[in-house]
C-alpha cells in the first residue's frame, strides 16, 4: 500500500544518487500535464535566439524529479513537503543525463520534520539544480490495546 520508511528509521547524513537522462518525452508530458507552453520549452526558433541557444527543459520538472528520488528512494511517501526551494544554477536541455544527490541534512525530532538538500549536475559537471526543502512526519498512530 504505502511505503512503510518511518521517521524513526531515517539519519542525518542518508543519501541517494541516480542519474536519468532528461527526453523530449518528460517534457512534453510534462508541459501537457502543466500547461507551461513557455517558448524557451517548445519553441525551437524562439529558443535559438537565447542565450542557451536550443530548447530547455523546464526547470521545476527536473526538481519535481529530486522530490521522486527523495520519496521512491530515501524517506518514502508518508511525509508531507511543507516548504520547498530550489535554484536553477544552469540550464538542462532535453538529452542532458543529470546526476542528482538526494540526502538528508537536518532530522528535528521535536516536531518530527527532516530538512532536506539536493544537487544536481550535467554530463559535465555543471551543477544545474539546488535545492533545500522540509518534510514534515505524521506521528505514530498509538498501538491498540
Amino acid at each position: 500500500m504505502y511505503d512503510t520508511i518511518s521517521f524513526e528509521d531515517l539519519s542525518v547524513g542518508d543519501r541517494v544518487v541516480l542519474a536519468k537522462t532528461v527526453t523530449e518525452a518528460d517534457g512534453a508530458l510534462y508541459i501537457a500535464a502543466t500547461g507551461d507552453f513557455g517558448p524557451v520549452h517548445v519553441d525551437e526558433a524562439y529558443a535559438a535566439a537565447t542565450r542557451f541557444g536550443q530548447r530547455l527543459a523546464p526547470g521545476i520538472m527536473v526538481a519535481g524529479i529530486c522530490t521522486s528520488i527523495l520519496t521512491a528512494e530515501l524517506v518514502g511517501t508518508i511525509g508531507v513537503s511543507i516548504e520547498d526551494r530550489f535554484w536553477f544554477t544552469g540550464p538542462v536541455f532535453y538529452g542532458d543525463t543529470i546526476s542528482f544527490s538526494v540526502w538528508i541534512a537536518e532530522k528535528i525530532e521535536e516536531n518530527r520534520t527532516i530538512i532536506w538538500e539536493a544537487s544536481a549536475a550535467n554530463e559535465q559537471g555543471t551543477e544545474v539544480l539546488k535545492a533545500r526543502a522540509t518534510l514534515k512526519f505524521p506521528r505514530r498512530k498509538p498501538a491498540a490495546a
